[in-house]
């Protein structure tokens, strides 16, 4: 969803950055890229796929590590995301999926939701799409929550 203008505002940034590094640039700042491997990335697809909403977080969802994690949770929990609808992966248990996962998504903070498939985003992101109405709209339009019927109030 926001993927493309994470990427835009990468490619800005590398074709401005790149003309001044170079291997034997003296530069004290060191660039460092990364290339997911492709067992890591099968792996994080892999999570990714097994459930319609993903959620990477700090802690678990009883014991969330993290406000922001904490605040991701209960915005779920506002809109009666199902149990058995949900997955969650403490990247505090594991330092290589922490690293991995924000390289897959391009996005460079945790928590992070994907719904069916496709990346959401962090805290930031679902506070704004829960406040707005977009997330509930989200989650029919993907069949997680139940649509609520004209002339009902929605839940919020």
């Amino acid at each position: 969803m926001f993927r493309p203008i994470l990427r835009s505002s990468t490619s800005l940034l590398t074709r401005t950055l790149a003309p001044s590094l170079s291997p034997l640039s003296s530069s004290s700042t060191l660039l460092r890229l990364r290339a997911l491997s492709t067992e890591s990335r099968s792996k994080i697809q892999g999570a990714i796929d097994s459930s319609p909403v993903v959620l990477f977080m700090k802690g678990t969802k009883d014991a969330p590590q993290c406000g922001f994690s904490r605040a991701v949770v209960q915005i779920l929990d506002m809109h009666a995301v199902p149990e058995e609808k949900l997955k969650t992966y403490n990247v505090l248990a594991d330092e290589q999926l922490r690293n991995d996962v924000k390289e897959f998504s391009e996005w460079p903070t945790i928590p992070q939701v994907y719904v069916n498939g496709e990346f959401v985003g962090g805290c930031d992101i679902l506070l704004g799409m829960h406040q707005s109405g977009e997330l509930e709209t989200l989650l029919e339009n993907n069949n997680i929550i139940p649509k609520v019927p004209e002339g009902e109030p929605a839940s919020s």
